[in-house]
């Protein structure tokens, strides 16, 4: 490949591992890319649009549309529910990355969903398709996918793998999530 098409390429980023950073690193990501003069769209796959999330406040005056997938934690809602939420959600993620408008697409916690394995997620979430979206994706897309846990599938097909470990947390002092820091 040449360096200037290697340079305008798409590049497909996971941010995975049990430390805090990985939706805060992909946001920095947009934040960069906005100020580029980037099209950016973020889908969150857990997280509920029943909820108000600080980052979502800051992009939304930025003019970045960020969609909320989810409905919150797997202990919540029943299998069901977040079943119909992945039905429903993968298309739209989906749809967005190959429809070539954005430059950067964020599928924030993706990997959580993929490794749900307390119910089945393969039909409503199918791993081929996600590989298939990182192969066929539009050339100048750059995709970002987030959360815990990322399929080895997944890693193997990325340009770059982060994985983010927890040496300390202030969780284990009895701190809950703090607003501004977590949500």
């Amino acid at each position: 490949m040449e360096k200037s098409n290697a340079k305008n390429r798409g590049l497909t980023l996971v941010y995975t591992g049990d430390g805090k950073g990985k939706t805060t690193s992909s946001l920095g990501l947009a934040l960069r890319a906005v100020g580029r003069g980037l099209n950016v769209k973020i889908f969150q796959f857990i997280k509920s649009p029943q909820r108000s999330y600080g980052e979502q406040i800051a992009f939304n005056k930025l003019g970045v549309e960020m969609i909320q997938l989810g409905i919150g934690f797997t202990w919540t809602k029943t299998p069901e529910e977040h079943r119909e939420a992945l039905k429903i959600g993968w298309p739209q993620a989906r749809d967005a990355v190959m429809s070539g408008e954005y430059d950067l697409v964020i599928l924030d916690e993706l990997n959580n969903a993929l490794a749900i394995d307390t119910f089945p997620v393969d039909d409503v979430l199918p791993l081929n398709e996600v590989i298939d979206l990182i192969h066929n994706k539009p050339s100048h897309v750059h995709l970002v996918i987030t959360g815990r846990n990322a399929k080895q599938e997944i890693k193997d097909v990325a340009d770059l793998v982060s994985v983010i470990d927890s040496e300390k947390h202030y969780y284990d002092e009895g701190i809950p999530a703090v607003k501004g820091i977590e949500f």
